[in-house]
């Protein structure tokens, strides 16, 4: 049986290797030290975030021992996705100056959600389910009306008309681009839509004409509020700008309104005037 031979190093060669090795860890130390002195943030800026502040990406980022290190931030956060962040895709970190990052936050694209099983199904405009969550966000378009039986994370929705989440995306991007923000958005059987504001609702029926329908609706919001009752734009047409708001506590009374519910110089009809008149002695 061979035998192993132990490495013995002399005094000779200690007198060698030892000034090597206190060298080393000098300069080990005093690269940590400069590392942790120079590279330690005290700068954040924050782009991309739309759900979340800034400070709560920021102590997001900048979490455990190391969190606060530049240097480590800009490896580890290098197009980095995201799993445990609800709505964030991926986060990149790139370091503007030894003490200064900028995080750039690639948040997911949520065309609405839907409710199942008393939780907030959050869907992207291809229908597919993104995320779960008992908390409804209020910048999101709620969305019902739809049929379905189940949800799966990560599937998409498994609604009868897959065509029905182009005309979400489409209504809520204009709804984005004209800053209409809606309590709820109902799509019946037929493809029809229902806006919320409140206690009033809009009728806008199919979305032919929706890019008109939705300039018209923006002029007429701020005279919605506080209305009980249906406003019905489902016949719209370029050359009519009258529309008709039933309320909900009479049950034949209709005036009309020439683009704007509150415009004084909008006159009711006289048949109509009438008929609401004898609804309302009756």
């Amino acid at each position: 049986m061979s035998r192993v031979k132990k490495a013995y190093i002399g005094p000779e060669r200690w007198m060698i290797v030892l000034p090597i090795v206190i060298v080393l860890i000098v300069v080990a130390a005093l690269g940590v030290r400069y590392v942790k002195k120079n590279y330690t943030v005290t700068n954040v800026t924050v782009t991309g975030n739309q759900h979340y502040t800034s400070e709560q990406i920021a102590d997001m980022v900048m979490s455990g021992p190391l969190g606060h290190n530049s240097l480590y931030l800009g490896f580890v956060y290098k197009d980095k996705v995201i799993d445990d962040i609800p709505f964030v895709e991926t986060m990149d970190v790139d370091i503007v100056a030894p003490d200064s990052i900028a995080i750039t936050v690639y948040e997911k694209a949520i065309a609405g959600c839907v409710e199942y099983l008393d939780r907030y199904m959050y869907f992207d405009k291809d229908g597919i389910v993104v995320e779960s969550s008992s908390a409804r966000q209020s910048d999101i378009p709620y969305v019902t009306g739809l049929k379905f039986d189940y949800v799966v994370l990560y599937e998409k929705l498994p609604v009868g008309d897959e065509g029905i989440f182009k005309n979400i995306l489409n209504l809520t991007q204009l709804m984005s681009k004209y800053s209409i923000v809606t309590d709820q958005i109902y799509f019946d059987m037929d493809g029809n839509v229902r806006l919320y504001f409140g206690t009033a609702k809009v009728d806008l029926g199919t979305l032919d004409d929706i890019d008109e329908k939705m300039i018209k609706l923006k002029g007429i919001i701020p005279d919605l509020a506080g209305l009980e009752g249906t406003l019905y734009m489902d016949d719209y047409s370029e050359d009519d700008d009258y529309f008709t708001f039933q309320r909900d506590d009479v049950e034949q009374h209709d005036y009309l309104v020439e683009e704007n519910i509150g415009e004084e110089d909008a006159e009711p009809d006289e048949d109509v005037l009438d008929e609401n008149q004898s609804s309302e002695g009756e």
